[in-house]
């Protein structure tokens, strides 16, 4: 049997940790304290939850279902907890982030800051990267996504409007001319990000319900979406990147908007929830207070207003 909700969270880090020694390291404890842990709660049960060696750690079939079981009522027992101190007009508990990692430098990072400073007993827990794996996405109370939606049971909540611009330093148009149609392109150096698994080097465009795509050449190409628009602002290439990263760049002239009467697929930038019902008041707060803070003018539009982007001509 399971002594209490404490057995749930060993158990929960334990598998999201992914190995005795690095469950230790959150747990705070040493790695015989959690294999001790795990025998125990393993001998109350009567079961193997885990199958583990000098070089591997897995769930067994019961461990699996012991751990989607502990999620569902540790979440039951959060949200139970957290109603009843948003009655008494107390945030406080745990609230667990992510996003990704450029936007969560820009935007997160300080929302997040602001919304602490309002409600300091909350621990919150903020974690930046551009892949998240569904193993992982568990794990967390929100998900700041950008772009395409994944397959998710989770739950969407647009946040702010988000384009895909293609632009350029002025120096490269300057040197290399401003390309007329996307077909263009491919005579042009273009710098490519490398992300979410996703064809970069395939960039489709819109008009008046035409579509096309555009096969590029990967001049440069990188993962880091700071890298890319430094190699643009260098005027090395010609690059295709979301709106809330170059929105300065265009309004300060040091890039340029190409083939602006083309569209390419938006990125919107929206807040992933767990099932519907099953999300706790911080939750809930910490999602209107990034609205607020994303609508009705998005933040690198608000600066646009009276003030037109660059365009190339």
């Amino acid at each position: 049997m399971v002594n209490d909700a404490s057995d749930l969270r060993f158990f929960v880090t334990l598998s999201e940790a992914g190995s005795l020694a690095e469950a230790a390291r959150r747990l705070d404890v040493t790695p015989s304290a959690v294999s001790q842990h795990l025998r125990q709660l393993e001998s109350r049960l009567g079961l193997v939850l885990v199958r583990r060696s000098t070089r591997r750690f897995s769930l067994t079939d019961e461990g699996e279902l012991f751990y989607a079981g502990a999620l569902d009522l540790l979440a039951r027992l959060d949200l139970l907890t957290d109603n009843l101190r948003a009655r008494a007009s107390e945030v406080a508990g745990n609230l667990n982030l992510c996003g990704p990692l450029g936007f969560g430098r820009h935007y997160l990072a300080q929302a997040v800051a602001e919304f602490h400073a309002l409600h300091p007993k909350l621990l919150v827990s903020l974690n930046l990267t551009d892949v998240v794996p569904a193993a992982d996405a568990r794990g967390f109370d929100l998900i700041v996504h950008i772009g395409d939606l994944p397959d998710s049971s989770r739950v969407a909540c647009p946040l702010a409007p988000n384009e895909r611009f293609l632009c350029a330093s002025p120096d490269y148009v300057a040197r290399r001319g401003m390309p007329a149609k996307p077909e263009d392109l491919a005579q042009h150096d273009c710098l490519v990000l490398r992300e979410n698994q996703e064809d970069v080097t395939l960039w489709r465009f819109t008009r008046h319900r035409r579509e096309l795509a555009v096969r590029v050449p990967a001049t440069l190409c990188s993962n880091d979406g700071e890298v890319v628009k430094q190699w643009a602002l260098l005027g090395k290439g010609i690059l295709l990147r979301s709106e809330w990263d170059v929105a300065d760049c265009l309004r300060e002239g040091r890039l340029v908007r190409l083939l602006p009467e083309w569209q390419l697929p938006p990125a919107n930038v929206v807040a992933l929830l767990g099932r519907r019902g099953a999300t706790s008041a911080r939750v809930r707060l910490f999602l209107s207070f990034l609205q607020a803070r994303f609508q009705p003018v998005a933040p690198w539009r608000a600066g646009a207003q009276g003030q037109r982007l660059r365009v190339a001509s």
